[in-house]
């Protein structure tokens, strides 16, 4: 029997990624944020700040989206922020960076410390960033109430891990001409 994958073996190092094939044009402008990175050989001094609208979330099943947009009111709390405060174990493989970025989610007003594990590389003129993060599933009751009311399985303990990701391309901040 393998270690992992269908061992009936938690697997705690391993996020699964499901990559999309193609962006659809359904999607709105949804995320904004500012990072500013003191040393670039080193990557010490970052902080930033990413904001992503709630309400312009969605999984591609309707149904699935009006149900993720009450749990997270969206109408109350329009924001979904994270909070870079520094990056570790940052280490370098040809152009791409890899590290560790350190700070905090606020959804729901409700602030959780959060580690991600990121990559970074040189694309569409910018940097674009590939972040993905886990957290046990018993925090949807911290972060979402209402959840308790739709059941959805967290009760009853089904889930274990929940699992998140962001895939950003920051750009370089436009200098004004001479």
């Amino acid at each position: 029997m393998p270690a992992t994958g269908y061992a009936n073996v938690e697997d705690t190092v391993h996020v699964p990624l499901f990559p999309r094939r193609w962006v659809n044009s359904v999607c709105a402008e949804a995320a904004g944020g500012e990072v500013m990175v003191q040393d670039t050989v080193h990557w010490r001094g970052v902080r930033g700040t990413v904001t992503v609208r709630g309400d312009a979330l969605i999984t591609g099943e309707s149904i699935r989206d009006v149900l993720m947009h009450q749990l997270l009111q969206t109408g109350q709390f329009p924001e979904i922020q994270f909070t870079l405060d520094s990056l570790i174990d940052v280490s370098r493989r040809a152009d791409t960076v890899l590290g560790s970025a350190v700070g905090t989610l606020t959804l729901r007003g409700t602030r959780t410390p959060t580690t991600a594990a990121v990559k970074w590389f040189p694309d569409a003129g910018g940097m674009r960033v590939l972040a993905k993060w886990r957290a046990p599933a018993w925090i949807l009751d911290d972060l979402t109430p209402k959840i308790r009311s739709y059941g959805l399985g967290v009760d009853a303990a089904l889930w274990k891990d929940l699992f998140m990701g962001a895939d950003l391309v920051f750009l370089p901040e436009a200098t004004p001409g001479r």
